[in-house]
């Protein structure tokens, strides 16, 4: 199959740029040292990737990807790395799950749901989830006592991930982990969690690194001067082309909008200069003339949410199909 035979828009994903990313953060951080986040892509199709370069622990950010990793068999050692309260279902799963708790309430939750194993979610500085450092360890006895397994402490520095300045950046991280550090003194265990793409090669304090858009790239974590490669773009077909009307020169319209790109992280790119984006329509001023059917690539300023409005990847190289994998680990 042809690019061309494919109905847009389309997600598609450049295998060699795929393979070189995830064997390039398989040498950086082998086996154990990176548990990839499936967020990133929600597709096991890929996940079994990166088991094959030896990651083979992944984190999740839904019950939903919980339950569709293990039944994947990919459920050697899944980390729910996100408070939640409906948990019924996570003990009877045939996995490793460990949830992360950061209050008494998501405790009695993990009990109730039959989880055995948790973590320990640290506020490090990102004004989201996770319990202040110095109550932990409180937190930490107190699931102990309700019999559970506490496997050690996470803190996700998300709120750094994408500055420009690389020093400030490093800088912060290291403040954001010597929070964790304190608090996994009081907590103990084995493991402390956190990290993402963006500080992946600065983040040297967690035994475990959740980076996941590493795999696909977008242009926000491009633009953060990482070295991985851009695989993920969206294949769009150009409906409309006007010539110059008065002062404003000629512009092209592709069939991408809204519905198909995550636009929290802003405009995506596309050869020439976007202008706007609609409901269903990425209006551009194109680098060199285009026509009404012609095929164009968009990358995404933003993979995680992009993904998960569609419903498969495309696997190419160049502009041959070689596979379509399904993004099976959307929805709720």
């Amino acid at each position: 199959m042809n690019i061309c035979d494919l109905s847009t828009p389309a997600l598609l994903v450049d295998a060699d740029a795929l393979d070189a990313n995830l064997a390039d953060m398989a040498a950086l951080l082998p086996g154990p040292r990176l548990r990839p986040h499936v967020k990133a892509h929600k597709t096991t199709a890929l996940a079994r990737q990166q088991a094959a370069v030896g990651h083979t622990g992944f984190t999740c950010a839904t019950v939903r990807e919980v339950e569709g990793m293990a039944e994947a068999g990919l459920g050697e050692d899944l980390l729910l790395a996100n408070e939640v309260l409906d948990t019924r279902r996570l003990g009877a799963l045939d996995a490793r799950v460990t949830v992360a708790i950061d209050s008494p309430e998501t405790l009695t939750a993990a009990v109730r749901g039959g989880v055995r194993e948790v973590l320990v979610d640290v506020n490090v500085g990102l004004p989201r989830c996770g319990i202040a450092p110095e109550r932990a360890g409180w937190l930490a006895d107190e699931a102990r006592a309700a019999g559970l397994t506490v496997r050690g402490v996470m803190g996700y520095e998300g709120h750094l991930m994408l500055l420009p300045d690389l020093v400030e950046r490093a800088r912060l991280t290291e403040e954001c982990m010597a929070k964790l550090a304190a608090a996994h003194a009081d907590v103990g265990g084995e493991v402390v969690s956190g990290g993402g793409t963006g500080t992946y090669a600065m983040n040297t304090w967690v035994t475990e690194l959740q980076a996941g858009s590493y795999a696909l790239m977008d242009t926000a974590y491009t633009a953060a001067g990482l070295p991985f490669r851009q695989a993920l773009t969206v294949l769009a077909t150009v409906i409309s082309v006007t010539d110059h009307v008065g002062s404003l020169p000629g512009w092209a319209v592709a069939d991408v909008g809204l519905k198909a790109l995550g636009m929290d992280h802003g405009n995506p790119s596309v050869d020439g200069q976007v202008w706007f984006v609609s409901d269903e329509h990425l209006t551009f001023a194109p680098s060199e003339p285009l026509r009404v059917g012609d095929r164009v690539r968009v990358v995404p300023a933003h993979v995680d949410p992009t993904v998960t409005l569609h419903e498969r990847l495309h696997v190419v190289r160049g502009d041959e199909v070689l596979d379509t994998w399904a993004v099976d680990l959307r929805g709720w």
